[in-house]
């Protein structure tokens, strides 16, 4: 039985743009009778006056933030079973765990889209069939296991589709794998992908992947996805006659694509050099205000919304949003880290374990690719329109992508051995400074053995 599409739902975040975003959400996911808070004081208000069905908060907010209003509503005895999903850019898995022990119905890491959100309040209920993951079935064939490699469209993920573009073709025809590429529409399907054994790899963001690790899900990093890539654009409404860039990003909204990313650390670094505050709004004073939004819709936000400064993304959003006149160029990711890693190839160690073959063949084409995407740019950008936007959604075209190809310090697919240096400086950053995250011993982490001999 499904829920009840009717159900009076409080809805609780600081953000204007974020409380916009959440009633578009919830209506795709068919909800509409919604009543909208500030923060969490307001929401415990609102709960006690609107008696809702269920409640759907962030966590990040001033005041009463979105734990401490869960907390107060399960010391009503009125409220102490409403059901309650958080909808947080708190996406790492410590903060999941600390969600869900103070007595959540649910955790639904920003950025969602309906399916994800409906799927939280669905569990909520109790109408959910999810079961408990159950050991993957892999399929082989002919001596060959089935890969299911899970990516993004961006250009971070091309040597997949560069890879696949070349099997099909016949340029290539790998002895101990056949490839299956999933593309997902967020980071969170594949982070829930290869946390529950659905995937058997990804290409993903190197802080979501060590995240995982660090609270024991039995993946490795077997290979760099690329290096470099990332922009930071500019509103277009920076005027240089009038302000300076302090002034201009201070109390402000910057958007980031998800909290464990390189993105988050590059663009924190960057506000704090400028003498700023950037963060999340809470307890500690803040003056310019990170929020989570999916890629695709930061130029559209930025656009519409005075208050949103600037946002750090993957390619080729960024350069359309430049293309567009939506913004201009603050920096390229490479400009301040040189070949800097970003996304990384995460492997399920019981495949590792069970088709060390296929692992070793599917790494080293990988690692090939990279060096047939390098040497014909233009090949390499119909390559990627088409794997990249193959339902003819985004409006990409090979100009585009030759764009990305020819910025400075671009994204690169050569050299992709990871080297642990570079995860290491990521992990302290954020666990250090930004106070993210857990840090992980990046020895058992990396098996480096598949690119050992990949660059042999």
């Amino acid at each position: 039985m499904a829920v009840d599409p009717n159900i009076k739902i409080v809805v609780a975040d600081d953000s204007g743009t974020m409380r916009i975003m959440f009633k578009q959400i919830l209506n795709k996911a068919g909800f509409g009778n919604l009543v909208m808070a500030v923060n969490g004081s307001d929401g415990l208000e609102k709960v006690k006056a609107e008696k809702p069905d269920l409640v759907v908060s962030d966590w990040n907010m001033p005041k009463m933030d979105g734990l401490e209003f869960l907390k107060a509503l399960r010391e009503i005895d009125e409220f102490k079973d409403l059901p309650f999903i958080m909808a947080t850019a708190q996406s790492d898995k410590g903060q999941q765990i600390t969600i869900m022990e103070a007595g959540a119905s649910g955790h639904v890491p920003k950025p969602f889209d309906e399916k994800q959100i409906g799927r939280a309040i669905e569990k909520a209920f109790g109408e959910s069939d999810d079961e408990s993951p159950k050991q993957k079935q892999r399929n082989v064939m002919g001596g060959k296991v089935e890969i299911n490699v899970a990516h993004l469209s961006i250009t971070d993920h091309l040597a997949l589709g560069a890879l696949k573009h070349r099997i099909e073709q016949g340029d290539v025809e790998p002895e101990y794998f056949d490839l299956s590429t999933s593309l997902k529409a967020g980071w969170n399907p594949i982070q829930e992908g290869l946390e529950n054994g659905e995937l058997d790899c990804a290409f993903v963001l190197a802080p979501i992947a060590m995240d995982l690790f660090a609270y024991d899900s039995p993946i490795k990093l077997v290979l760099f996805a690329h290096k470099n890539g990332s922009t930071f654009i500019r509103s277009r409404h920076y005027d240089p006659r009038f302000n300076s860039l302090q002034s201009f990003y201070k109390y402000k909204v910057v958007d980031i694509p998800h909290k464990m990313s390189v993105h988050h650390m590059l663009a924190h670094q960057f506000l704090k050099e400028l003498g700023l505050k950037p963060g999340v709004p809470g307890k500690k004073a803040i003056n310019v205000r990170f929020e989570v939004v999916p890629p695709i819709k930061m130029p559209g936000i930025m656009k519409e919304n005075e208050d949103v400064a600037g946002f750090m993304v993957a390619e080729p959003v960024a350069t359309k949003a430049i293309a567009t006149e939506i913004g201009n160029l603050e920096f390229y990711s490479a400009t301040r880290w040189e070949n800097h890693p970003c996304c990384i190839v995460a492997m399920q160690e019981d495949f590792i374990q069970q088709y060390p073959e296929a692992a070793q063949e599917f790494v080293s084409l990988l690692v090939d690719t990279g060096e047939y995407i390098e040497n014909d740019k233009v090949r390499a950008a119909q390559i990627a329109v088409n794997f990249l936007d193959p339902e003819k959604k985004m409006g990409l075209n090979p100009d585009v992508i030759q764009n990305v190809f020819s910025q400075p310090l671009a994204i690169r697919w050569d050299g992709l051995y990871p080297a642990a240096e570079d995860l290491d400086k990521i992990q302290k950053y954020m666990h250090d400074v930004m106070e993210i995250g857990k840090i992980i011993d990046l020895d058992k982490f990396i098996e480096n053995s598949f690119a050992d001999k990949a660059y042999r």
